[in-house]
């Protein structure tokens, strides 16, 4: 595996100086935030992005993410130009030597929390989801807003594609990720980049808003679309575990092959739809972590790694999810399960 580390360019307080200091990290994780979704990006600034991680001896062979414009999602006018321009930032991207892009097919939302400081017993504070609160913020009959929500939406647009999206329901946005896959994932092959797509956070719907990239039956359907190996997930444990519902070390079996990004975290359910995040380690939480990596080495995984959310502890503050100090126990924690379960299996081969 190749560990990796979320970089959100030169406003990070997290520096590339700091990252680079994490033991055995090979690159960052990033991408151009300076282009609107649907935009083309320019090869200035990717070639930018690319020289500041060298610089820093990092790789830059991972973007997350390219977005999908809404209107792709729900299948406006311009869904066709919107599509083509995104696969010509595949193309710029291949040749500027990406090897992997994550992306998102969730409706309106990226990821929703209901609490951005849950305090943990600890001292330290999380990301945290209570249904109940969510579902007391409905954006249609609210002037309250959520954390993960894109406030550069008015109210009035808000409300409009909710509506287009209760519309088209499941099956419509179904039909458009069909329509999506079978554009990009031709222009993936080509440009020798795989596309990896994040499963919904949480994985239901929310506010009458269809979400597809929730289970197992739901991925098995995704990955049929276009069985490219191009076409494939970013599993993440946080957004999938959410769900009491999804075997996750199974998951991690049987999709290993078609897995090219992995987002280790763990989070505590305490309620059904109900969960606050933790530290990475499986005794901290309700996530096997070291039966997923257990399952992905034994099944030749050999795809991008990185910590996911971590805590904000010893008094840090900064964008939520995404401080220094519990990220980087995080990378430490992934490399030791690594480490641990090769060396296992190895002598266990050793021994037949």
């Amino acid at each position: 595996m190749k560990l990796t580390f979320r970089w959100y360019g030169d406003k990070d307080s997290v520096t590339l100086e700091k990252i680079k200091q994490i033991p055995q990290m090979t690159g960052i994780v990033s991408a151009i935030y300076s282009f609107a979704p649907g935009e083309v990006w320019s090869n200035e600034s990717i070639s930018q992005l690319k020289k500041k991680a060298n610089d820093a001896d990092l790789d830059f062979e991972v973007v997350e993410s390219v977005p999908v414009p809404e209107e792709i999602k729900y299948g406006g006018k311009n869904a066709p130009q919107l599509i083509e321009n995104y696969c010509e930032n595949i193309r710029r991207l291949g040749k500027a030597g990406v090897k992997c892009i994550c992306y998102n097919f969730m409706p309106v939302f990226d990821w929703l929390r209901s609490e951005l400081e849950h305090k943990n017993a600890d001292g330290s504070n999380s990301l945290a989801y209570n249904e109940k609160t969510v579902l007391s913020m409905d954006p249609l009959v609210s002037e309250l807003s959520l954390p993960g929500w894109d406030e550069s939406y008015t109210k009035n647009e808000l409300k409009s594609l909710i509506s287009i999206y209760k519309e088209i329901g499941e099956e419509g946005l179904w039909k458009n990720l069909e329509i999506f896959l079978k554009a990009v994932i031709p222009v993936a092959e080509q440009a020798g980049v795989n596309m990896a797509i994040h499963p919904d956070d949480p994985p239901w719907g929310i506010f009458g808003l269809p979400r597809i990239i929730t289970c197992e039956e739901n991925i098995d359907r995704f990955l049929n679309i276009a069985p490219s190996k191009a076409n494939g997930l970013t599993f993440c444990t946080g957004s999938l575990g959410a769900s009491k519902e999804n075997d996750l070390v199974k998951m991690a079996k049987k999709y290993s092959d078609r897995i090219h990004f992995l987002h280790l975290r763990n989070i505590l359910i305490t309620k059904d739809r109900e969960f606050y995040e933790v530290a990475h380690p499986t005794e901290c939480g309700s996530i096997d972590m070291f039966g997923i990596v257990k399952a992905l080495v034994e099944n030749g995984f050999d795809g991008y790694v990185r910590p996911d959310h971590g805590r904000m502890i010893w008094g840090e503050s900064g964008r939520y999810g995404y401080g220094l100090y519990d990220r980087a126990l995080g990378a430490a924690y992934i490399v030791g399960l690594f480490e641990a379960v090769e060396k296992m299996l190895d002598r266990g081969n050793k021994n037949d």
